[in-house]
């Protein structure tokens, strides 16, 4: 699962402890409360509030990371799968931890990041927990427990550190500003990110077999901001997939795509899409064969419309596939979310059936 690992001996420490030495406790089911306390310039008067005070402002899972040494639930958080333009600080004292710029996909199911965005901030400390030597990471001056930090990542320091999620609090680039880190914004300029005042936007649908292969490849896209499987096109409400796979609903197995427009145009996400499903093949893709499996593009406004039959008339035009394009065109009625264990279903799962892949051709 993690390519970075160095033994199979590795991989089963690494599953069964997580990125701390605690067991993994439930996750929580109240409301995570942000509890900034750095509002720019530097750190020397922090002082870290008392253990009932972090009780009263941390939601249940933060408190028993932070502050007990516990790890999070994997791939059950909310930024291992983060996509986003950001710094990562501590959910305690604010103090910056790491950046988006750093972070990686390392097949853990945690956040995982190559460097500290500020190695002041974050300090090592020697783990002899559970009959082994490890190093864990907390936070300069808040103390909180964050993971760990192994040799096995990428980059020159050849690092890897596995953050919990619950340690962290995610600022947007496009919040960097109002929250008071201004001083991280010209590395994101430098990496060609555009700074947008308005953090637009937009969400696609989009139907093209099985919905496990096309999301695995939508999600890596630059610009893909999040991913959702789920039912489309269908005159059922509240589809499931137990209804959908009979194929009588009339719905489609689709991905939700919220992207950002500035760095990836719908007509380019749509083009992407065209290359990695057969288009030409009607209620089929692979060996999947239904009315579920169909081609289909569900368009949110009239703009999106008119982009999606630009784009079809395109690729069929380009004569790529050899056979008429039959991906059907329609409004989006609804969108209704798949069950969990389908979400995110090949990082999970890695190796799992996919008949998606990206072809080489363009359609100019």
């Amino acid at each position: 699962m993690n390519a970075y690992a160095g033994s199979v001996f590795a991989l089963l420490i690494l599953l069964t402890l997580g990125c701390s030495g605690a067991g993994s406790p439930p996750p929580s089911e109240g409301p995570v409360v942000a509890t900034a306390r750095w509002e720019g310039g530097n750190l020397r008067d922090f002082v870290k509030p008392t253990q009932e005070e972090l009780k009263l402002r941390l939601s249940p899972i933060e408190y028993r990371v932070t502050q007990q040494n516990a790890t999070e639930v994997a791939f059950h958080n909310p930024y291992w799968d983060n996509k986003k333009a950001g710094i990562y600080v501590d959910v305690v004292s604010g103090e910056p931890l790491f950046s988006s710029l750093d972070k990686f996909d390392s097949g853990t199911g945690w956040p995982s990041f190559a460097r500290p965005l500020e190695p002041g901030n974050v300090r090592d400390v020697v783990d002899s927990s559970h009959g082994m030597v490890r190093t864990e990471v907390r936070s300069g001056h808040a103390d909180s427990h964050l993971g760990h930090v192994f040799p096995d990542g990428p980059g020159p320091q050849g690092l890897r550190y596995c953050i919990n999620s619950a340690a962290l609090r995610f600022v947007p680039v496009e919040k960097l500003v109002a929250a008071g880190y201004e001083e991280y914004l010209p590395a994101f300029a430098a990496a060609g990110i555009k700074v947008s005042a308005t953090g637009e936007r937009a969400t696609a649908v989009l139907a093209g077999g099985c919905f496990w292969g096309m999301e695995e490849l939508i999600r890596a896209l630059p610009g893909v901001v999040e991913t959702e499987v789920g039912y489309a096109g269908g005159s059922q409400a509240n589809a499931s997939y137990v209804r959908v796979k009979t194929g009588g609903t009339g719905h489609a197995e689709s991905i939700r795509v919220v992207f950002d427009p500035e760095r990836l145009p719908y007509e380019k996400l749509l083009e992407f899409f065209f290359r990695i499903h057969d288009p030409t093949t009607r209620n089929r893709q692979g060996n999947d064969i239904g009315e579920q499996y169909r081609s289909a593009i569900f368009y949110t406004d009239e703009k999106q419309r008119e982009v999606a039959e630009q784009v079809k008339a395109k690729v069929n035009a380009s004569g790529k596939w050899g056979h008429p394009v039959v991906t059907e065109i329609e409004p989006l009625e609804g969108f209704y979310p798949a069950e969990d264990y389908h979400q995110d279903y090949l990082q999970k799962h890695p190796g799992g059936y996919t008949c998606h892949f990206v072809r080489s051709f363009d359609f100019e």
